[in-house]
């Protein structure tokens, strides 16, 4: 079975490196990938002690972070390598991660896998949330390398579960502890015989935690939103957009509204100030002090979002109505109500709010509306549901503290 997967993903490959000649987007995902080992040599030497963190994208990254910061501040003996497998996440963070070098995870084949192990020469390997890679796993188990997968989280429709996924199960086995983020979890993983499993959470809401004690001051915004009530939308696809917009144009003059968009490329930021019937600008092209009677405000910077909750009455977090809900924690950390579409199945902390009553799910523009209009007109309610956010996070942080005792007892 290995060897058909590893068949597999060497034609993947090939494909991958033909699709490429057509898709911007594969084909960094292809050019990427073939400096990786070089990259290592250049980069690390062989008196190096290296960690390993491998990601998925940005949200993988993002969960992440929090082991990485302490690493860096406890371990500064060792170097951190930080891998992406897509290129939404390496080419945001190229440049931009803490850690000392950021690159791409080179496919699943055995050759890579012998090249790339040879070159990084990592003292311990961390992989995050749903990382599962048959070959790289064999391969560190064979050399002796501690194997930490962390905030995981399973569902029992996985392949790891059913009767035809012993391959992909006998990858879980190579884990030296796996650190996951609920009790069902727990339960999946000891109904298939594996043992060293702990529940530590979800290492986001540490990261989260860590905003409120920095500066989130941004001028701009400030002097937007002045003494007015603001409803910030965050990580918006044209789904969301098409309900926001409509909202937004029917609504009175002395609310203020910020709408971040997913995607901040020139075309679709364009759309969508065109659909806005009401004063709008570009926060690039806004100066310190926006004119009074200006309503929207549409952000086509990346870097900035966190820090914009923080002015937000009332946020709608986006991929509720797309592709899959976006960050919720980043504004309920601020205490504030939190309204996102229908589909969420699948993100733990949105399930476990929409249940205690903090984040609240719409179905369509109307119940947008009587959503909306609820919170931003009765302030008392407002302040009750955004506590529940903000308490949700202060009791279920901690995920960083039980994680780095295990990686202490593998690392010394």
């Amino acid at each position: 079975m290995r060897h058909l997967y590893s068949f597999i993903v060497v034609l993947t490959w090939q494909i991958l490196k033909l699709v490429g000649f057509v898709n911007p987007k594969i084909s960094k995902f292809v050019n990427g990938r073939k400096e990786v080992v070089k990259s290592l040599k250049v980069q690390f030497t062989k008196n190096d002690r290296i960690i390993w963190l491998h990601a998925a994208s940005l949200g993988e990254y993002e969960q992440g972070l929090p082991i990485l910061e302490e690493l860096k501040k406890e371990k500064p003996q060792h170097k951190i390598l930080l891998t992406f497998f897509s290129p939404s996440g390496y080419e945001v963070k190229k440049n931009s991660s803490p850690a000392d070098l950021t690159t791409y995870l080179p496919l699943d084949t055995p050759r890579n896998v012998r090249s790339f192990l040879d070159a990084a020469r990592p003292e311990m390997a961390i992989f995050i949330k749903y990382e599962i890679w048959p070959n790289y796993l064999f391969a560190l188990e064979s050399r002796g390398i501690p194997i930490l997968l962390i905030s995981a989280r399973f569902s029992a429709d996985k392949i790891y579960f059913k009767n035809y996924g012993r391959f992909m199960r006998k990858a879980l086995y190579r884990f030296s502890h796996i650190y996951v983020q609920d009790k069902l979890s727990l339960e999946l993983l000891e109904g298939i015989n594996i043992k060293n499993v702990r529940i530590a959470g979800d290492t986001r809401l540490d990261r989260v935690s860590k905003i409120l004690k920095r500066d989130n001051t941004l001028e701009i915004i400030e002097n937007f939103c002045g003494q007015n009530k603001c409803l910030v939308a965050g990580s918006t696809w044209p789904d969301d957009e098409r309900i926001l917009t409509n909202y937004i144009n029917h609504a009175p003059k002395d609310l203020k509204f910020i709408i971040a968009p997913h995607t901040i490329k020139k075309g679709p930021i364009n759309q969508l100030f065109k659909s806005i019937q009401k004063k709008a600008e570009l926060y690039s092209s806004i100066s310190q002090k926006t004119k009074d009677d200006t309503q929207v405000l549409i952000i086509d910077s990346i870097g900035v979002l966190t820090k914009i909750y923080s002015y937000a009455t009332v946020a709608f977090v986006g991929g509720g109505f797309a592709t899959g809900l976006h960050n919720t924690l980043e504004p309920a950390v601020f205490g504030i109500p939190v309204i996102i579409g229908p589909n969420y199945k699948g993100f733990l902390e949105a399930e476990d709010l929409v249940k205690l009553g903090g984040i609240l799910p719409i179905k369509d523009e109307k119940g947008f509306k009587s959503v909306a209009d609820k919170l931003l007109q009765d302030a008392i309610t407002s302040q009750k549901i955004g506590q529940i956010n903000s308490q949700y996070i202060l009791n279920n942080k901690g995920a960083s503290v039980q994680i780095m005792e295990g990686i202490r007892t593998y690392l010394k």
